[in-house]
């Protein structure tokens, strides 16, 4: 019903910025959350941001400040803007989309792209 593909990770260097895109195809008029989570080898799964329908943003207290999510209506696209990256900021990034209906709330994840800050 919905597909995350995401997109524009790879390698940049300490104080970089870089920006992520989630191409989201399917019944995404139906998507009432989007949010972007990471995951750096070893460790447990975490959200970053998360964005819903209504323009409400939450954000991380690592990423706060330096994050921005949004999304572009036009291009059925969930943005990620990354500025002064950190090394600790690599990782798999995620997208992930929820959906809630009668009571029950689905989940739809992309296959994540990687981010590498070297410093």
């Amino acid at each position: 019903q919905v597909q995350l593909v995401e997109s524009g990770g790879g390698l940049v260097q300490a104080g970089g910025s870089l920006r992520l895109s989630c191409a989201a195809s399917g019944s995404i008029f139906s998507i009432n959350t989007w949010a972007w989570y990471r995951q750096a080898p070893g460790k447990q799964r975490e959200l970053v941001a998360a964005l819903t329908t209504g323009g409400n943003t939450n954000y991380a207290d690592a990423v706060k400040g330096r994050f921005i999510i949004s999304r572009d209506n036009a291009k059925n696209t969930v943005n990620l803007q990354m500025n002064s990256l950190k090394a600790e900021d690599t990782g798999v990034y995620y997208c992930k989309a929820v959906r809630k209906a009668s009571g029950i709330t689905y989940e739809y994840w992309g296959q994540g792209t990687q981010v590498t800050v070297s410093s």
